[in-house]
């Protein structure tokens, strides 16, 4: 049988992988940082009634500008923004490849601040460009200071902040993405696919887009709007960046069918992140419970909690999969991530590893439980 290595392969892609989680069916799934809620059933049923009136004219082409998905996003965002500023696509991650199709490329490269979001390195191959894995401070922080040495030391083209940041759930203050900006002649894109699950009242960098033309904002709805499976992401900046992407999307790229479940699901947009509050509940539960078990739970501003002081990630990893329950050993040495879900599937995942132990100092199992 044929393999890749058989495959005449652009040479940066030979020896790679393709990304993806495990896709297992479980009866509880916390790996890849999902809304595990169910929407609405009075959204559902005018999703499905926009579906329906899509389906009437699928002979068509979709509208290729999707001009009323981009007023609905501009309106949802808020910031003064209006339907030039917006782009989408089918989910953020063709966005940040269209990014990267747009202003990266051969002899181009690429900063981000590793560990962050795995896919950005995977699209940087798939574009030919540089990738360049910068340092974070203690905790995986990133402050200003670091950010701006390490654009000094590497002179990237583009930088992409994830806000908060994945797999961390580290949150990024304004000031380091102001830093970031003034750093650099290139692209800095912030992407802030876990926005919503910032504190209340957390500004975005939304608020630092007029007079910055290089700096681009990007979002999903696969999370706070429980939208994965419809795969919508979507970006703002200025206008001029929107042309540029133009130039190397495919024709019509988001169907009919996309944009006008987008669209319904954009009108019900209070409805839709009225369950952001439980998660954030979740998570912060996670946080303390995790800790009186005994590992070490880091700071998060998304719907998902990293924690340390895991023994063997992939021997716990196996243990709660065989209870049912899938989370994410992510590669970082000693920790494991989660997903908060609903309540019930927390206090699953809680109640599985309390009877897990936890291995002491000494190799031996202790049961964890809480002082």
């Amino acid at each position: 049988m044929t393999s890749l290595d058989d495959l005449p392969l652009r040479t940066n892609l030979q020896g790679l992988t393709p990304y993806g989680a495990p896709q297992l069916h479980v009866p509880v799934a916390l790996n890849v940082n999902e809304n595990t809620h169910a929407i609405p059933d009075a959204v559902v049923r005018d999703i499905l009634a926009g579906l329906a009136d899509a389906i009437r004219s699928v002979n068509r082409y979709p509208d290729r500008e999707f001009t009323a998905l981009r007023e609905a996003l501009a309106q949802y965002l808020g910031h003064g923004l209006a339907a030039e500023n917006i782009w989408a696509a089918n989910g953020s991650n063709e966005v940040l490849q269209q990014v990267l199709q747009a202003f990266g490329g051969p002899g181009r490269s690429l900063l981000g601040f590793a560990p962050t979001y795995s896919m950005y390195s995977i699209l940087a191959s798939g574009t030919d460009t540089t990738w360049i894995p910068g340092a974070r401070d203690a905790d995986y922080e990133l402050s200003p200071a670091t950010a701006v040495r390490e654009i000094a030391r590497t002179s990237p083209d583009i930088v992409f902040l994830c806000s908060p940041n994945n797999p961390t759930g580290t949150p990024l203050s304004l000031e380091t993405i102001a830093a970031v900006y003034d750093a650099t002649d290139g692209i800095v894109v912030v992407d802030e696919a876990y926005a919503e699950f910032a504190p209340v009242g957390t500004p975005s960098a939304l608020t630092l887009l007029p007079g910055r033309e290089r700096l681009l904002v990007s979002r999903t709805m696969s999370k706070a709007f429980a939208f994965a499976g419809a795969r919508v992401g979507y970006l703002a900046a200025d206008p001029a960046v929107t042309d540029a992407l133009r130039l190397v999307r495919l024709p019509y790229h988001l169907s009919a069918l996309t944009q006008a479940a987008a669209n319904a699901a954009l009108a019900h947009s209070t409805e839709m992140l009225a369950m952001v509050d439980d998660i954030r509940a979740q998570r912060d539960r996670l946080v303390v419970e995790l800790a009186r078990l005994g590992y070490a739970p880091h700071q998060s501003w998304s719907n998902f909690v990293l924690f340390g002081g895991v023994a063997d990630p992939q021997e716990t990893f196996t243990a709660l999969l065989a209870e049912g329950i899938l989370i994410r050993d992510v590669g970082i040495p000693g920790h494991l991530r989660v997903t908060a879900g609903t309540e019930k599937e927390t206090s699953l995942f809680l109640d599985a590893l309390a009877r897990l132990g936890r291995p002491d100092r000494s190799g031996q199992t202790e049961t964890a439980r809480a002082e």
